[in-house]
């Protein structure tokens, strides 16, 4: 069987021959039914039984032109954006303080943010908008419908992070909080100290996966009059009565924006990785005994040695190794770092008795011990 990603491998076993070929029909036969509702939604597009063919170019046209762009798409996108941003802002901010909250030893600070959070989780978005374009425009705060959104966004997602934060700490290993306490640490500053900047860290990905929900979270705005993308997509198709034309450009932007904060979602914990990660090394393994000849970097230095017997200096190497089978074809940059030092004394040993020590430096040129010798003398 083909070598296949371990990715691939994750969230199940991989699949047999027959298994494979059921998937490819399967995902053949869906490739074929969308293909045949893309054709068939065209045609009814084309020819509608009552109204305007909506393919027409004279549809399309107020939709994508530079004036659609500069007084409607762009400055609700931008509107969009905004709350966007102060809502990404505000729920971080907003997560880590009832995140910490329910993690405090205190109960009754606990039991606050624990309620807290449970109700901005389980009241509907939409919901808190109303309240609090209502509750606003009571108090005559101007931009009360561009506040509602932000808020809501604030508290519903904040929650969301909070709940993060939370699984976050709760998935360290319990030896970091019982480190902190041993070295005399309260429970208040591991959590502050330790705990939570690990919990921060690891949650990144998922807070910033989080950014697409709050990226079309602000299209519920649009039922409180919020000026965003979707509002002024609608305002120009009501205008030039091609509001499917509108609404589908503005779908191509909503889209294209999630799709850069996924790309950044997947791009990030690499990133990470990489920063944080210690410079990867395979593990020393340590000769299973001292001169044992299945070490392949002392069977390549016996090599060299042996095939010297007649031309200048012998090369001397420090007999005792600190660790790694090293690879045959790693062994010649490998061996001064496995122990070798000029300024040793076991490695000014003459040749001769190097030949001596080693039964594989026989006259005859043979790879067998002496005399039934199989080196054990010299692994004491």
């Amino acid at each position: 069987m083909a070598n296949v990603p371990e990715e691939s491998a994750v969230l199940f076993d991989q699949p047999g021959p027959k298994s494979r070929r059921i998937i490819r029909i399967v995902n053949w036969s869906a490739a074929i039914i969308f293909a045949i509702a893309l054709v068939l939604v065209l045609l009814r597009l084309y020819n509608p039984p009552d109204g305007e063919n909506q393919l027409s170019w004279e549809l399309w046209k107020p939709a994508l032109d530079g004036e659609a762009w500069s007084d409607f798409y762009l400055p609700g996108l931008w509107m969009t954006l905004r709350a966007t941003i102060l809502a990404v802002i505000g729920s971080v901010v907003f997560g880590l303080v009832f995140g910490i909250g329910r993690l405090l030893p205190n109960v009754v600070i606990r039991s606050v943010a624990g309620v807290i959070v449970e109700f901005c989780r389980a009241v509907p978005v939409l919901m808190f908008m109303i309240f609090f374009w209502r509750f606003f425009a009571f108090l005559d705060v101007e931009g009360e419908a561009y506040w509602a959104v932000v808020v809501s966004l604030v508290l519903y997602n904040g929650s969301v992070v909070a709940e993060l934060v939370r699984s976050g700490v709760g998935n360290l290993p319990n030896g970091q909080r019982e480190a902190s306490l041993a070295l005399g640490l309260t429970h208040t500053q591991s959590l502050m100290e330790i705990e939570v900047p690990q919990a921060v860290f690891a949650m990144l990905p998922a807070a910033v996966t989080q950014l697409v929900v709050v990226l079309k979270d602000t299209a519920l705005g649009s039922i409180i009059m919020y000026t965003d993308l979707l509002q002024e997509s609608r305002r120009l198709g009501s205008m030039y009565f091609n509001i499917l034309q509108t609404l589908a450009v503005a779908a191509v932007v909503y889209f294209v924006f999630c799709w850069l904060l996924s790309r950044l979602a997947e791009w990030l914990p690499k990133r990470m990785q990489q920063r944080t990660a210690a410079a990867v090394e395979h593990e020393t393994v340590a000769p299973i005994a001292i001169m044992d000849p299945s070490n392949v970097n002392q069977i390549a230095v016996a090599h060299e040695m042996k095939q010297r017997p007649y031309g200048g200096a012998p090369r001397r190497y420090h007999v005792h190794h600190r660790g790694s089978n090293a690879s045959i074809r790693e062994w010649r940059r490998t061996r001064y770092m496995q122990g070798y030092d000029e300024t040793h004394p076991e490695s000014q040993r003459d040749f001769q008795k190097e030949k001596e020590a080693w039964p594989f430096f026989k006259d005859n040129g043979k790879d067998k011990p002496r005399n039934g010798d199989s080196g054990s003398k010299h692994n004491q």
